[in-house]
């Protein structure tokens, strides 16, 4: 959950599973396959093409209805070797399934793309190297926090709408931003209620507890120099693990942020793991959490679109339709998938293969 990510240091191994016959990569399977994918599929396929690794948990709540139905259709995928599976080993319990994208996968992304697998940069030793990165745990972590986003947005509460209209990966940050700043992630929200329509973009620091927060902190004046290069104020949030820890990062980032030349180009706002409600049906980051650095906003801590009555001087967001508008040149062989999965179709009596 959110609310208690599994740290790196209880990831000891790897625990083997036991076999099962998958079919063959060849071009007659690959033939099967245009007939078996459904959108949903491909769009799992592109998701963990996105985002490197997504575990069992995670595709379920962003993509099926219960979690049976979501077993059942993410090993069926696994047989046909579309998805790739591991199983960290844990020293308390059992991890979930953790799901890379398998060489069928790879080759049909690509033909949709009308590349070559080699183009597409897919290596299947590379994609499976990250079963072994000391970074898992903090992948993981960084995809549950936007996973729990789309699963607030698909159980909205009455009288709302909410979607995550943009999720970037760390990968992708990095291309189009790691001359100055390597964000965790980005993404973009949208919600409606009798308030009206908001939409609401950030940068994501994701803090697993691990890293020196001075560093954190010296990370601002990266993050002023993006605002000044690219002409575009984008806030910060900065995600904790405890309120504690929150407490004393603040302290850091108000002495780093106050020294900027210019601290109202770079709006940030903390939240910390324990103050969401682990009772909640869908605890989410959406929620009242969030507390701006800036503590002349007033107003203690806010849900997500709220944070724009912290910051009156935001612009609306840049379009998604058109990321070049951030000032960098985009990747043209991987667009990045909608966070949002596409809508299921209605089932075909005696269509097994369509889930």
């Amino acid at each position: 959950m959110i609310t208690d990510p599994t740290r790196q240091r209880a990831l000891r191994g790897h625990k083997p599973t036991r076999p099962n016959p998958r079919a063959a990569n060849t071009a007659e399977h690959q033939a099967v396959l245009a007939w078996r994918l459904t959108a949903r599929d491909k769009w799992i396929a592109r998701m963990l093409w996105e985002h490197r690794v997504l575990t069992a948990h995670q595709l379920t709540a962003l993509a099926f209805p219960s979690f049976r139905s979501g077993r059942m259709r993410l090993r069926e995928l696994y047989t046909w070797g579309v998805l790739d599976r591991f199983q960290p080993f844990v020293t308390v319990g059992t991890a979930p399934m953790h799901y890379v994208l398998a060489p069928a996968g790879a080759a049909v992304l690509a033909a949709e793309d009308g590349v070559d697998v080699k183009e597409m940069g897919y290596r299947h030793d590379r994609v499976f190297g990250v079963a072994h990165s000391l970074r898992l745990a903090h992948t993981v972590g960084v995809n549950e926090w936007f996973t729990a986003l789309v699963d607030r947005a698909r159980h909205p509460q009455p009288g709302e709408q909410a979607t995550l209209a943009v999720w970037w990966s760390e990968t992708r940050c990095a291309r189009h931003f790691g001359d100055l700043v390597k964000p965790d992630g980005y993404g973009r929200w949208q919600h409606r209620d009798q308030h009206g329509d908001r939409q609401v973009e950030w940068f994501l620091e994701y803090d697993f507890g691990t890293e020196v927060l001075g560093k954190l902190a010296g990370k601002l004046t990266g993050y002023a120099a993006l605002a000044q290069a690219t002409g575009i104020t984008t806030p910060l949030l900065v995600w904790l693990p405890t309120a504690r820890r929150e407490a004393t990062a603040r302290r850091l980032l108000v002495r780093a942020w106050r020294e900027l030349d210019d601290p109202r180009v770079v709006p940030v706002a903390t939240a910390a793991a324990d103050l969401l409600n682990p009772d909640a049906a869908h605890p989410s980051p959406a929620d009242e959490v969030w507390l701006p650095l800036d503590t002349h906003a007033g107003g203690g801590r806010r849900a997500l679109p709220g944070l724009l009555d912290a910051w009156p001087h935001l612009p609306p967001p840049v379009t998604p339709d058109d990321p070049t508008a951030l000032g960098f040149e985009t990747h043209p062989l991987s667009p990045p998938p909608p966070p949002m999965p596409p809508t299921a179709p209605p089932h075909a009596p005696g269509r097994h293969g369509r889930r």
